[in-house]
């Protein structure tokens, strides 16, 4: 068994899957820890879990001139020491990184120290670090077909444990059902409710909530049951359309601005209206439900390459932010959960590309590094 340093932070994007490949690490037995920066997410979330924490510099990698280019070398400088000394303090034999800047700082380092270095990149888009760090190794994963990384192999995304735990739930024949009809029963639906969940997010997308509340009384009245989760401080206008529903098909619509038990409203799809996250992505399609995909409109469009290979497979719909509109939301609804011949299509073609132990398959590939420098070491 072996120490293994693990490098990401920034978002939840770099932390989840950091931390869903710590649990697999650790399960095989070996000994995990984590470089991440003091401001990141990765400050709560990863001692959180468990996983030791050393922190380095953040060192943002400037993209036109300013003071902070001419202070670069000097601060990558500090942060790759900083990794190094992380490295040497965990007694680290592979490092593995997830992006964010973090990750730029381990990656030199472990060059340095030739330790084997393996790389997940999440977004079919790959960032700054993770496009560094495929250069110094033959080890890198990604979630997405199509990801231009060099050498690079599909492992899918390594999902949270509650995720994952039920994705394989709902796989089952017989436990899926039931587990479907429980998630529903708590919004005090039926078993067979055909069930919207729509979603921007914990902040909420103003363009898919206006989309939606306009499409409400459409979707009830076809006896589509819609759970909203409008985002923090986002819930008036829903919480108003829901007033002025009929009270024969108010409790068809569920407002919420933020959930604690996003397994639960998941496990209540049948299907979902959301944007395009690499995690979101990889978790509607490991879960098994039909997805209408509305990107970020803004950004370098890395959502609607994450989204791509999902609506290739026949899985999802992407929707222009800009072309959503209530006749979108409800022609789309009703394609997913009325039309049987639809959903059962797609339901079908997210089975055929769904990636269920991502978490696995990048432990695996560790394993494999460490193997294979175990063996140049023997042979030298």
């Amino acid at each position: 068994m072996a120490s293994i340093l693990l490098a990401g932070g920034g978002t939840a994007g770099h932390v989840n899957p950091l931390l869903a490949t710590a649990t697999e690490l650790r399960t095989r037995g070996h000994v995990v820890a984590a470089v991440g920066t003091a401001e990141g997410l990765e400050k709560d979330l990863v001692p959180r879990a468990g996983v030791p924490l050393h922190t380095v510099p953040k060192v943002p990698l400037p993209r036109r001139p300013s003071g902070d280019l001419l202070r670069l070398p000097r601060n990558l400088r500090a942060a790759v020491a900083a990794a190094s000394a992380a490295m040497t303090d965990s007694g680290a034999a592979a490092v593995v990184g997830f992006g964010g800047y973090v990750s730029t700082p381990a990656y030199l380092a472990a060059r340095r120290a030739k330790l084997p270095i393996v790389v997940h990149e999440a977004n079919a888009r790959p960032g700054l670090a993770n496009r560094l760090g495929a250069r110094m190794t033959d080890r890198v994963a990604v979630t997405f077909p199509g990801t231009p990384l060099r050498g690079a192999t599909v492992t899918g995304l390594p999902l949270r444990r509650e995720i994952a735990d039920l994705a394989t739930v709902l796989a089952d024949a017989e436990a899926g059902p039931e587990a479907r009809a429980a998630a529903r029963a708590v919004a005090g639906w039926a078993s067979d409710a055909p069930t919207l969940l729509v979603t921007g997010g914990s902040l909420g997308a103003a363009s898919v909530n206006a989309a939606v509340v306009a499409a409400v009384p459409d979707l009830v009245a076809r006896g589509v049951h819609v759970w909203h989760l409008t985002g923090q401080g986002k819930g008036e206008d829903a919480l108003r359309a829901q007033a002025e529903l009929p009270e024969r098909v108010r409790g068809l619509y569920r407002v919420e601005e933020y959930s604690h038990d996003m397994a639960t409203a998941l496990a209540a799809a049948g299907a979902v209206i959301c944007r395009a996250g690499a995690a979101t992505v990889s978790e509607v399609t490991a879960l098994g439900i039909p997805a209408m995909y509305v990107p970020l409109p803004h950004g370098n469009g890395e959502q609607a390459d994450n989204a791509r290979p999902a609506a290739g497979a026949g899985a999802a719909t992407i929707v222009a932010d800009q072309d959503l509109t209530a006749d979108a939301v409800r022609d789309g609804a009703e394609r997913m959960l009325l039309d049987s011949h639809a959903a059962e299509a797609m339901r079908a073609a997210t089975d055929a590309i769904a990636i269920r132990d991502g978490a696995a398959r990048v432990a695996d590939m560790v394993e494999a590094a460490l193997d294979q420098d175990a063996t140049a070491g023997s042979s030298s």
